[in-house]
């Protein structure tokens, strides 16, 4: 069983819903440790006491905010959870809006929310089945960690998903950007071939056809190395494309796209062509019993004018 990274209740108007706060992801990144290069030394971070050079215990370890000449505010734990007494176990929903106006830039992390227990069932289904019916989604903060959130709650089936989110202050302006290119008179031709490509590298969203395959050369790196073997380097970026070249390069990259797809038609042609041979196989068998079917209705055939003759004649035939 999974267990909970955060409890509390999702309050909206005057009801409350205790919620259990689940990870969706997980990472997949290979561990290292970090070793002194030409050594077999372990290199390990400790809380050292600048002054003193000891180590400190993290339960003896307090914040503080720098406000300038060297001089620091101290702030404990307790002192931080008095300014916002309930925060830390309190989700407030302030609004609820439509999921297509909320830009995904500002999307952080997803998390998954269950009922705080049996006796929340019913409120949370309440809410999950509400935001449904309304196709919007929940607006709300938490405090987690020592830090506030922006969150936004929908639903995705039986499950109420989380995802936090940054603040608008969070989010650089794109404008802010010097390099970004504005409006370029583009040639039509371009802009043909541009959307020839497009089209035909189109797909629907099926992430499973996706995998981190930089992890798995990693981990073939490893197993490489551990077994002795010589290690092979894979191709390099590929140089930026030239504008003068950019008609053919586009053209190119049209006819690939459309090979690769029409390779694709083909290796299911013949996963299709492979069936049909496996189904012409066991023809014979079904063929015997069509003959079976056909030399019962010869004999029946034979045996009906006998039945006709004994109703001419009056006997009976056995």
């Amino acid at each position: 069983m999974a267990r909970p990274i955060w409890t509390g209740v999702i309050s909206f108007g005057l009801v409350a819903v205790p919620v259990r706060m689940y990870s969706a992801t997980r990472e997949h990144e290979v561990s290292f440790h970090q070793f002194q290069k030409g050594t077999g030394d372990r290199i390990r971070y400790l809380r050292v006491n600048e002054r003193t050079g000891k180590e400190v215990e993290y339960a003896d370890i307090v914040r503080g905010a720098d406000i300038g000449g060297g001089q620091h505010v101290i702030l404990d734990p307790d002192e931080l959870d008095s300014i916002a007494p309930g925060r830390s176990r309190s989700l407030e929903i302030h609004a609820f809006v439509d999921v297509e106006e909320i830009d995904p830039v500002f999307y952080q992390k997803a998390y998954y929310l269950g009922p705080g227990g049996e006796e929340s069932t019913r409120t949370y289904a309440l809410l999950r089945d509400a935001m449904v019916d309304a196709g919007r989604a929940a607006i709300g903060t938490l405090v987690m960690r020592g830090k506030e959130y922006l969150t936004a709650i929908r639903a995705d089936g039986d499950v109420l998903v989380l995802q936090t989110m940054y603040f608008a202050d969070e989010v650089r302006e794109a404008a802010d950007l010097a390099d970004v290119p504005g409006r370029i008179k583009l040639k039509p031709t371009e802009l043909s071939m541009a959307a020839q490509l497009i089209d035909s590298m189109a797909s629907g969203w099926k992430p499973e056809e996706y995998r981190d395959t930089y992890t798995d050369r990693v981990n073939e790196l490893i197993e490489a190395k551990k077994a002795g073997e010589e290690i092979t380097e894979t191709a390099a970026a590929p140089a930026a494309t030239n504008v003068t070249d950019l008609m053919d390069v586009l053209r190119r990259s049209v006819e690939d796209a459309k090979s690769r797809r029409a390779g694709g038609g083909r290796k299911a042609a013949a996963k299709k062509g492979a069936a049909k041979k496996t189904a012409t196989r066991k023809a014979p068998a079904a063929k015997k019993t069509t003959t079976a079917k056909k030399t019962a209705k010869k004999t029946t055939a034979k045996k009906t004018p006998a039945k006709k003759t004994a109703k001419k004649t009056g006997r009976r035939v056995a």
